[in-house]
């Protein structure tokens, strides 16, 4: 299998100038609830408001000079694109960045906020991600897959290099899956440290495609009804090197509804007086779903966003 491990290592070395150490804050409302020691990864005050700049920056640190010049392509259905376009920015490279039809409103303008080029195609993660493979090929630009890419999946590991900084003990990690990037690189790097963790995925019942997938043994095509953990919402490309990540990395995976992810959000917000967007609530839910089986553990729950439109946020609330 891939090294994630030293992936991520070397990753770290390469992105910290660019990218925060985001707070690991202790859940004093869910660890008296629970009889466990609960805290929160606040990736939500990551830059961009998403851990997915981890990711971002990694691979395009790892360009040669002529890949920069050619430009690069990508695909998002919102905190992908927004880190591609900062990373964009920051390095001086040029880029096209295409989004799902169906994708959040807000999480179109943060890319534009960044300088980033939006095109719009198709009404699902997968068709947009092919279309934007192919468009980069005919183009002589290099594809930056949103998950599929082992120096994104590092980048998203960095995560978990400092989670073994701020917790000295740490029995389980909740994380949001939908391509499985984030998941592949935190469970990648925390069991080659800490073999006994255990890593939960968490993924909506309206598109559960990397859990159906890992279940049959094969990528799977089903398509995705709407749900409020819309960055993790879409399919799974084919052969993509997330696929045996999440088969062999991840211990359990939680599917959750509508309406946990959103009594989640709620809990979060009335608690910790944050924002958090709805891939976010997942990782929540999944935790007040499973509690029971992690008495008296220190407990870690990825909060991996806050790109959240104000009017999904009225609904919640």
């Amino acid at each position: 299998m891939l090294d994630i491990k030293t992936e991520t290592i070397q990753a770290e070395q390469k992105i910290r100038s660019y990218i925060r150490e985001t707070p690991l804050d202790y859940s004093l409302a869910l660890s008296e609830s629970s009889n466990c020691r609960v805290f929160f990864k606040l990736e939500n005050l990551q830059l961009t408001s998403s851990f997915k700049v981890r990711g971002a920056i990694n691979k395009l640190l790892s360009l040669t000079p002529e890949q920069r010049k050619q430009g690069v392509v990508t695909a998002s259905s919102g905190n992908h694109g927004t880190a591609i376009a900062y990373g964009l920015s920051k390095l001086k490279i040029p880029g096209i960045i295409f989004v799902p039809e169906n994708a959040s409103i807000t999480k179109i303008k943060a890319i534009a906020r960044f300088g980033g080029k939006v095109h719009l195609h198709g009404k699902d993660a997968v068709i947009t991600e092919n279309y934007a493979r192919t468009y980069a090929e005919q183009n002589n630009q290099v594809y930056i897959s949103p998950y599929n890419d082992l120096q994104v999946v590092g980048g998203q590991g960095t995560i978990a290099i400092e989670l073994t900084r701020q917790l000295e003990q740490i029995d389980a990690v909740f994380v949001p899956v939908g391509g499985g990037g984030l998941i592949s690189g935190i469970a990648g790097y925390l069991k080659s440290v800490l073999p006994n963790v255990r890593v939960i995925g968490c993924s909506p019942e309206n598109s559960p495609v990397m859990v159906e997938s890992v279940q049959a043994n094969r990528i799977i095509e089903r398509e995705s009804l709407p749900t409020l953990s819309d960055g993790t919402a879409g399919g799974v490309e084919p052969e993509a090197i997330t696929f045996d990540f999440c088969r062999s990395l991840v211990d359990e995976f939680v599917l959750l509804s509508e309406a946990e992810i959103a009594s989640a959000m709620q809990l979060f917000i009335k608690t910790h007086h944050q924002l958090l967007e709805g891939s976010a609530g997942l990782a929540i839910a999944a935790w007040l779903k499973t509690q029971a089986k992690y008495c008296n553990q220190n407990i870690v729950i990825i909060i991996c966003g806050a790109n959240i439109s104000l009017e999904t946020l009225k609904t919640i609330l």
